[in-house]
């Protein structure tokens, strides 16, 4: 699950970055999201997985869930980043990793009134439902332009399992009576390498931190331990989707010419840029333009407090999301690459304000101290 993330809007003309693509597979006077989605997919060619009718066996969910998190290649030597055999094993992890839940079928656990409170004050829902159906149009959008097949079909699955993630946050929020804001119109992307990327760069940050969010709420046993299982395939299919992010965008930056990945490069930092800019503009935005119920403010820290009785630092929350976040690749093929922007800022962080840290903790042990009676 995506959280805090919005890469269109916040001040800026939405005509600027999504407009209607000219595509004659694809009617223009679509109102509906999900409809708009569909003939999209449609249009260029993709068939669903088959899912199971009803809900699996214990045994079954065990073995799927098992194949989401752990797969090694059968190749034999270096992957290295660039090649076809490196592009064709990464999109191989994505179709081999997938996991076959149907949304409709989720037994969601029933909730005390103070667990019910507690699920229904979290401030991720409007915005998570938002940007998984922004994200399934930007996906199949990028699909649609790309002349490789094996990526062609990974994209396609991609999209699909981003609006499986709608499906199941949408299902949650209805069995459990959490008002959501309204859905906005999302349109085909004009530029959608650049919604790729920016989309792909905001749940590689998203994903961190909803790691170590989700592990805290287990940790504390805040939220019953079914509720936490039933979301837990949601959690590790994210954790596919950046992998096959990360390792597309490097198998297209080490596979251009030198004049077109300078290009390339300057198309990545500038998406970086824009996310950063719309993150420290978002919470505002938010609630003046009527996007959401002014959930999102503060999200990381806020969410932090709403999953646990206890209060947590800020270098604590960081620490177990990098545990998380190593925890939940050590399973994938060690070839393959990881995201490391955010890991690497997040550990440059902790390691800066190591000394701070240890001159709060001297200072706390002195004050104590000095409060002390003479001769303790």
């Amino acid at each position: 699950m995506r959280v805090g993330c919005r890469p269109v809007n916040a001040g800026i003309s939405s005509s600027r970055l999504d407009v209607p693509a000219a595509n004659a597979h694809i009617r223009t006077d679509m109102t509906d999201n999900s409809d708009l989605f569909t003939a999209k997919m449609a249009a260029i060619g993709f068939a669903p997985p088959e899912l199971p009718d009803g809900l699996p066996p214990p045994e079954a969910l065990e073995a799927a869930d098992r194949t989401s998190r752990f797969w090694t290649s059968d190749h034999a030597g270096e992957l290295r980043v660039g090649t076809p055999d490196h592009r064709r094993e990464a999109c191989k992890m994505f179709r081999e990793t997938f996991n076959p839940y149907r949304p409709a079928v989720i037994a969601w656990p029933q909730l005390s009134p103070d667990m019910l409170r507690r699920v229904t004050s979290l401030p991720i829902w409007d915005i998570a439902v938002h940007t998984e159906g922004r994200a399934r149009l930007r996906f199949a959008s990028y699909a649609a332009i790309t002349p490789t097949p094996e990526i062609r079909d990974a994209l396609m699955l991609n999209a699909w399992e981003e609006n499986r993630h709608k499906e199941v946050l949408s299902n949650l929020a209805k069995t459990y009576g959490i008002a959501l804001g309204p859905e906005p119109a999302y349109r085909v992307p004009r530029d959608p390498e650049w919604m790729y990327l920016v989309t792909g760069y905001c749940e590689c940050i998203d994903s961190f931190f909803a790691f170590g969010l989700f592990e805290l709420a287990r940790r504390s046993g805040f939220f019953p331990l079914a509720l936490v299982q039933t979301f837990e395939p949601v959690i590790q299919e994210e954790c596919r989707h950046i992998l096959l992010f990360a390792n597309l965008v490097a198998w297209q930056r080490a596979s251009l010419p030198w004049w077109r990945r300078i290009v390339f490069e300057l198309r990545v930092a500038a998406a970086w840029v824009y996310i950063a800019w719309e993150r420290l503009v978002l919470a505002r935005s938010m609630k003046s333009n009527g996007m959401g119920t002014g959930q999102d403010s503060n999200f990381t820290m806020s969410s932090a407090q709403a999953v646990t009785p206890v209060e947590i630092g800020v270098r604590d929350l960081m620490t177990i999301c990098l545990e998380e976040n190593d925890r939940r690749f050590a399973g994938y093929d060690a070839r393959l690459v990881r995201p490391k922007a955010i890991p690497a800022l997040v550990r440059l962080g902790l390691f800066l304000t190591r000394p701070w840290t240890r001159k709060r903790r001297s200072d706390d042990a002195g004050r104590i101290d000095e409060g002390s009676p003479a001769g303790g």
